[in-house]
């Protein structure tokens, strides 16, 4: 189950013009875009507006045959400004270093869009930040997908003023390219090992670089733009159904213990009861969301073979690892060590 909203998300006006620009750089008519994917002018006018996730996918499925550029997504980035992050591209120039910004874009990441979810996953000597997206259809994942990750890294060479700045290595859950002599621009673009079909997408970042000091820091504006960013955080969090706030409520609850129900209520703002029923009327309950998140993390976290079964218990809230073996078998039919045996040897 994806987590957060139902369909495709949404993705907000000023990260979908990246989109436009490159296609229109590309070759492409504006107009006949726009047409083809039925947007319309008065779509684009807001910069705080946001447009189903369906819309992309439209416009992405009439670009990607006529564009004559297999990378597509991937050379989007190029198109990347303050702007196509709405007010966490600004929190990410004011902060003072990577890994303040990587804790507020997880924060505020919803202000772009929720076609996709990030999460961070501590490695031995790395942090990997993780991008897990919503789109479904193979061709038009893989594009949003290198997109996404390519403009994280121009955009962080960007606010850093460092040009040469790179990651320890970027993964792709996706195979690579058919043609091989295409992997050349992969390393033009992000300047380090670059691996396919891994278990998930994700840049790997040293300890070094999450401490990388950004060139505009400025803490009284970042909290202006902070105050900003809540009030129209919560605007958002009230067009969403119960469960999804709940959802999001317990992944930031996970890694500190197992969540209390009467804590989440009461962030909700009900007590236990109201809760039950609310989410009763949207067909699920407080234990189904939690499993299916727990589960769906375990799913990321066994990928990871630097993790063991105790560490990955403890990110999910269990206190003792014997509960999280149970947990998983209930689920899945077989421990967590046998899931591991069976993931296939990653391959580059």
């Amino acid at each position: 189950m994806q987590d957060d909203v139902p369909g495709l998300g949404y993705i907000s006006v000023p990260a979908l013009m990246q989109y436009v620009r490159s296609a229109e750089a590309a070759g492409l008519d504006r107009e006949r875009l726009l047409a083809e994917a039925e947007i319309s002018a008065d779509m684009l006018v807001d910069n705080n507006g946001r447009l189903e996730g369906e819309v992309l996918q439209r416009l992405l499925e009439y670009v990607l045959p006529r564009c004559a550029n297999p990378l597509f997504g991937l050379y989007t980035s190029q198109h990347i400004q303050p702007g196509s992050y709405s007010i966490m591209g600004y929190i990410a120039m004011t902060s003072n270093n990577l890994s303040e910004v990587l804790s507020r874009m997880i924060m505020y990441e919803r202000l772009v869009g929720d076609m996709g979810t990030s999460s961070l996953l501590h490695e031995p000597g790395s942090v990997a930040v993780l991008w897990k997206c919503r789109f479904e259809e193979a061709r038009v994942r893989r594009h949003i997908v290198e997109n996404v990750l390519a403009s994280w890294v121009v955009y962080t060479r960007w606010i850093a003023d460092e040009p040469d700045r790179s990651p320890q290595a970027v993964r792709f859950e996706h195979d690579p390219p058919e043609d091989r002599s295409l992997l050349k621009h992969y390393q033009q673009v992000f300047r380090c090992p670059v691996y396919f079909n891994q278990p998930h997408s994700a840049l790997v970042v040293s300890p070094a670089m999450m401490s990388l000091r950004l060139r505009q820091p400025d803490v009284l504006l970042r909290d202006t733009l902070e105050n900003h960013a809540q009030q129209l955080l919560k605007s958002l969090r009230e067009s969403y159904r119960l469960g999804d706030q709940v959802r999001i409520l317990l992944r930031s609850m996970l890694s500190d213990g197992s969540p209390r129900k009467d804590f989440v209520a009461q962030q909700m703002g009900m007590n236990v009861r109201t809760l039950h029923r609310k989410l009763a009327e949207e067909q699920t309950s407080y234990q189904q969301l939690l499993d299916e998140l727990r589960h769906e993390l375990a799913m990321t976290y066994l990928a990871q073979p630097d993790l063991s079964v105790e560490d990955i218990g403890r990110r999910l809230g269990f206190a003792e690892s014997r509960s999280f073996i149970r947990h998983f078998k209930g689920q899945q039919g077989v421990t967590p060590g046998e899931y591991r045996q069976r993931l296939k040897p990653v391959t580059s």
